[in-house]
């Protein structure tokens, strides 16, 4: 008997920056990307939407100084134009920040929204604008389901051993002060991938996910659950970033106030926009600019990319205590998925772990291809996985909207 194809379920996937406004119209049922694009330099004097439908891509320019809800109604006319709301079945919204209330994604309704209202002041930038995003999604979607999938979640089975910080515990209690992470999404997805790649449960598999990109983080995954990650109450937490800096000596905020009068905003600048690897190179922050000009002979290129190595290595190997055994290392990520540089660098500074890098096996992986790049028959293995966040959330809506 022919098999019939199941019934396609469409979700619009949104995820709003403060400027920008990225989006995709995925098929829950096999990832399939039917639109996607994204609408950026929100508020400024020439705010545009690029994207790409059937193999083709295309820019529309919007009017000076619109906003989320204007480039939302744009989406909206996009997709009636090439009739694809005739599958569509929910909007799912990425949200940045769930505090410790939003343990798995919900659909949105008011007692949500307070909830992310209230965690947004622990990220105000990423929150405010994902709030805007969901309330203009409500306003041009009437009546479609809007689910809530947030970063933080997957990491909130951590214990209180790896998310509370050494401060006076009343900030946990009364504000909420700890480590929360970031990444959720993209981590949960990979360890699925990689577990299925070699062929074993999840549930019995021992994972260290290397999400790399302009925001990097690194998670302990034991049996299938977060018990560990490098990001913290915020994003900057953890390795070093495209223009983050992670980790820092608290005391920096004393000497860059008192000796050379920084106020509070210059110094989140300088944390969050100036270093990292554009702080080290003085170049760029894209890892690949670096890369070419660390071959060219580029001192402080060089440098950035073996500050950034030792600080992932030294992290994943940190997270050796919470695990106890290990069944893979996974990269994964802009720059996890592309720098075979990278891969092997940080590879080799953990061959007492058992590590070897495999190099025909490493370049092959490049450019979105999954595959093990260690050498064989060695233990534990290194992958390459592509993650997939955009499905992880569009997976999500559709089993919500499933249960209503």
């Amino acid at each position: 008997m022919p098999t019939t194809s199941p019934e396609p379920q469409h979700v619009l996937v949104l995820n709003c920056g403060s400027s920008s406004l990225k989006f995709a119209i995925i098929d829950a049922n096999d990832g399939h990307e039917i639109i996607s694009g994204l609408a950026e330099r929100l508020g400024d004097k020439a705010p545009s939407i690029k994207y790409k439908f059937n193999g083709a891509k295309t820019v529309i320019d919007l009017a000076a100084n619109q906003a989320h809800a204007e480039a939302i109604n744009t989406l909206v006319n996009l997709i009636k134009d090439h009739n694809l709301d005739e599958h569509l079945i929910a909007v799912g919204h990425r949200v940045v920040h769930g505090g410790e209330h939003f343990t798995k994604s919900v659909l949105i309704d008011e007692d949500v929204i307070n909830g992310i209202t209230k965690a947004s002041s622990l990220a105000p930038l990423h929150g405010h604008a994902n709030l805007l995003g969901i309330s203009s999604a409500q306003a041009s979607f009437i009546g479609l389901p809007q689910v809530a999938v947030f970063d933080t979640a997957f990491h909130q089975t951590m214990d209180e051993v790896a998310y509370l910080y050494a401060l006076p515990y009343k900030l946990y209690t009364d504000y909420g002060v700890r480590r929360y992470g970031m990444h959720g999404t993209s981590h949960y997805y990979v360890a699925g991938q990689t577990a299925k790649l070699l062929n074993q449960p999840v549930e019995k598999s021992n994972f260290i996910s290397a999400h790399l990109g302009n925001g990097c983080s690194v998670t302990a995954i034991k049996n299938g659950k977060s018990v560990d990650t490098s990001m913290g109450l915020t994003p900057l937490a953890g390795i070093v970033m495209g223009t983050r800096s992670g980790d820092i000596d608290p005391g920096l905020f004393n000497f860059l106030t008192t000796q050379l009068s920084y106020n509070a905003q210059q110094i989140d600048n300088l944390l969050n926009q100036e270093s990292g690897l554009l702080g080290i190179s003085e170049l760029s922050n894209d890892c690949r600019t670096i890369e070419e000009a660390a071959v060219a002979g580029h001192k402080q290129a060089r440098l950035a990319l073996d500050i950034f190595c030792y600080r992932l290595a030294k992290q994943i190997a940190a997270y050796m205590v919470p695990l106890q055994c290990l069944d893979a290392l996974i990269f994964t990520g802009g720059i996890g998925e592309n720098s075979d540089i990278i891969r092997e660098n940080v590879i080799n500074q953990l061959a007492f772990l058992g590590f070897s890098c495999n190099q025909k096996s490493n370049l092959d992986a490049r450019f979105g291809n999954q595959g093990i790049i260690s050498s064989a028959n060695t233990s534990p293995k290194a992958v390459v996985m592509p993650t997939n966040e955009e499905w992880v959330i569009a997976l999500d809506a559709a089993n919500i909207v499933k249960e209503l």
